[in-house]
């Protein structure tokens, strides 16, 4: 029987073979983000295209941990400023492996990543901040072809999915603390 996940991810690579693309391509270079270039439209949710796209691993186990997958397969609208594996890694030593331990923290941590409401790069470049799902404002500043999002800079945007939009981002953003 094949999964419902699996269903969304055949349905997101028969998309991208149909417009001659390739998974990288689902996202566009942070130095068209302030251009009015046309987004790319995932033909499922924030959760399965962040599994499909293969450089997410990490924040899907992460939100798997945290008890959020629902909530982002939910009909939102969310943006989603999604850290990469990468910036993962980034880390210092012990700091996820701390927040796994840590349900509470890591759902903060998590949803300080997300906004309610489909926020496209258009509308982001014109912010100067953005009240995040968890509760603290995350600054935004645009300019030089280039948005930087808390201390994290976006390096691919615009991936609209069925129930928001994903900004891909290089850094994990920590909620100041209250």
């Amino acid at each position: 029987m094949v999964q419902r996940w699996q269903w969304g991810l055949a349905v997101l690579w028969l998309a991208a073979g149909t417009l001659g693309m390739t998974m990288p391509a689902l996202a566009r270079p942070a130095e068209t983000v302030a251009q009015s270039a046309q987004p790319i439209q995932s033909p499922v949710d924030l959760v399965d295209t962040a599994i499909a796209a293969g450089q997410f691993d990490t924040l899907v186990a992460a939100l798997k941990a945290a008890g959020l997958v629902e909530t982002l397969k939910g009909p939102g609208p969310f943006t989603v400023f999604a850290p990469t594996d990468a910036a993962f890694k980034a880390l210092p030593p012990g700091a996820l492996d701390q927040l796994l331990k840590n349900p509470d923290q890591l759902k903060a941590v998590l949803l300080y990543h997300v906004v309610a409401g489909r926020v496209t790069a258009a509308e982001v470049v014109k912010l100067t901040s953005a009240k995040t799902v968890q509760g603290a404002t995350v600054p935004i500043k645009a300019g030089g072809g280039r948005v930087q999002v808390g201390t994290a800079t976006v390096i691919q945007a615009d991936i609209l999915t069925t129930n928001g939009v994903i900004h891909v981002i290089d850094a994990v953003l920590i909620p100041p603390k209250n």
